[in-house]
């Protein structure tokens, strides 16, 4: 085995544990935000996904309930939605019980 093939394997192997697999309740932002196309108003992106469920650090929330705290009416971009929701629903770890 050269040199490179075992920095290949070593590279493949998971950087942490990750133990026993725990359901966690609800999509991850960037599933529901690629299935969303832009520019897009606040009410196009409720009728269409208002009722997924996302995770969020507190809990799952749906797209409705974590829009109704959102002030912008009209998103440009993926990452404008994303960066909003976001800066309403904190980035962290998602629990998993």
């Amino acid at each position: 085995m050269s040199e490179d093939d075992a920095e290949d394997e070593e590279a493949e192997e998971p950087a942490v544990e990750l133990g026993e697999q725990t359901p966690v309740e609800g999509a991850p932002l960037a599933r529901v935000t690629a299935r969303l196309h832009f520019p897009l108003q606040k009410s196009e992106i409720q009728r269409r996904e208002g009722g997924s469920t996302i995770r969020t650090p507190s809990g799952p929330r749906t797209v409705t309930d974590v829009l109704a705290d959102v002030e912008t009416t009209y998103f440009a971009t993926d990452d404008e939605f994303r960066s909003t929701v976001e800066d309403v629903i904190g980035t962290g770890p998602v629990p998993t019980e």
